[in-house]
């Protein structure tokens, strides 16, 4: 029987870029009725410091999560907007979780 000496490997994480740029994220949880719903999304999209934005229904279930990045385009989040809008036609009350970038950290 043979043994082999596997030298231990130490990992380390390395920062991510936007910890090394001193950014990092804070969540807001909202409430909304389904009507509201494709307002409140599209307000949060342009506000521009949002990273994720995350809708659940009312026991909590995510139904959608949508990445934000910058410089997302108009053409390119409408889409998206509709398939919210589909979201607030079946949901009468729901949570969004709003992932938002903090710089200076």
């Amino acid at each position: 029987m043979t043994t082999t000496n596997m030298p231990e490997v130490e990992t380390a994480t390395e920062p991510t870029a936007s910890e090394k740029a001193g950014v990092s994220s804070a969540f807001e949880d909202l409430k909304v009725d389904g009507e509201e719903l494709v307002a409140k999304v599209r307000e949060l999209i342009h506000e521009g410091n949002i990273r994720r934005v995350i809708i659940k229904n009312g026991e909590g279930t995510v139904l959608i999560e949508i990445p934000l990045t910058l410089g997302v385009a108009g053409a390119v989040i409408l889409p998206t907007l509709a398939a919210v809008g589909a979201i607030a036609a079946i949901v009468t009350d729901c949570s969004i979780t709003v992932e938002r970038r903090v710089e200076g950290v």
